[in-house]
């Protein structure tokens, strides 16, 4: 166990939102912010490998301390990807550029599933050390440490790399539901032990990123899928932290996601916050939604889109929303203007409170 004594940032505006309290100013940060719509990043991993930047602990300090110091953000994320604890693990997969995540030998079946290894605590030395240098370079910034969820990682395992329709993968979960909870089982243990070690090592709150859980029905999502997640949510509950849960295209999901123990539920720019806090109900606090291709649009469209989130915020909050955090309703976009995200969290500052 960590010798590590948590930081007490009681004032920051994130943490003061997922507790249900009143910040001084509306927390704002967005996914994807640390990496590829900067032009400091793009130098900085110019020759360098993403998987091997994942694991050099000062690269994973200076990328995640980028936008922070360019955006004045509310949250730092931490610099990692989805697949990083199956690396640590050993399973041999490598981030292709233009494609994402390739895993040599995919899993298909009970055999594949009892070869995959677990994860040990020492084999994310790097991304634990990283976080102790985060610590001391962010004052009173709070540090989100984050996981990919058991159902996507299953996904990029059994598909062998990303998918649009995941066949293989539904194949798996209706045709085979012993492996399928069988792999996902492994998946959870070593989620859990990821996220162990960056709650050991101090990060300040934890998402759950299910980005490919909107590829299914809610009925799948509880059988197969929720479960898993549950287990993830209650093993870390006794940290303390906000636990975020965040996937795109689940506004049908919302409900179960909060279920599954989130105290933030993400919602991505499809559903309006006045009706995910509907879906999700009352005492969960909400983060989102600016669709990421506003930040296109021009300053006009842009503050009428943001003050309309933070009407709907606000409102959500009467309905029953414990706070909201504002972000994004997916990441950023590569191509994005740094200036105009700058420019944006700006605005959101601008705006009063929430009470």
């Amino acid at each position: 166990m960590s010798t590590h004594t948590r930081r007490q940032l009681t004032d920051a505006p994130l943490l003061v939102a997922a507790a249900g309290g009143v910040p001084h100013r509306r927390p704002v940060w967005f996914m994807r912010q640390a990496g590829r719509s900067l032009p400091e990043y793009r130098e900085l991993r110019a020759g360098i490998g993403m998987l091997e930047s994942c694991f050099d602990p000062e690269l994973i300090c200076e990328i995640t301390m980028q936008p922070v110091r360019r955006h004045d953000v509310d949250a730092a994320i931490l610099f990692s990807d989805i697949v990083v604890p199956l690396k640590a693990a050993g399973i041999d997969l490598d981030i292709v550029a233009g494609v994402g995540p390739v895993v040599a030998n995919p899993v298909r079946t009970v055999a594949d599933v009892r070869t995959l290894p677990r994860l040990r605590r020492e084999e994310v030395g790097a991304v634990t050390a990283g976080v102790g240098l985060l610590l001391d370079a962010l004052g009173d910034i709070p540090l989100i440490g984050f996981t990919g969820a058991p159902f996507t990682l299953a996904s990029y395992l059994v598909e062998g790399g990303p998918s649009k329709n995941h066949e293989i993968t539904k194949a798996m979960m209706l045709g085979d539901p012993d492996t399928w909870h069988q792999l996902m089982g492994v998946l959870t243990d070593i989620t859990i032990e990821f996220l162990r070690a960056q709650i050991d090592a101090g990060v300040d709150a934890v998402q759950l990123f299910d980005s490919w859980a909107g590829a299914l029905t809610l009925a799948q999502y509880r059988e197969y899928v929720m479960p898993h997640s549950e287990r993830v949510f209650t093993e870390v509950a006794s940290a303390g932290i906000p636990r975020i849960h965040f996937g795109v295209g689940t506004g049908e999901l919302l409900g179960a996601m909060g279920e599954a123990g989130a105290d933030v539920v993400g919602v991505d720019w499809r559903v309006p916050l006045t009706e995910a806090v509907r879906r999700v109900g009352p005492g969960k606090a909400l983060q989102g939604n600016l669709d990421p291709a506003v930040l296109f649009a021009g300053p006009k469209a842009i503050e009428s889109e943001v003050r309309r989130i933070a009407h709907e915020a606000d409102e959500a909050i009467t309905l029953g929303a414990k706070g909201h955090i504002f972000n994004l309703g997916h990441g950023v976009l590569p191509n994005t203007d740094p200036t105009v995200i700058t420019d944006t969290v700006a605005l959101v500052h601008s705006l009063p409170a929430p009470l």
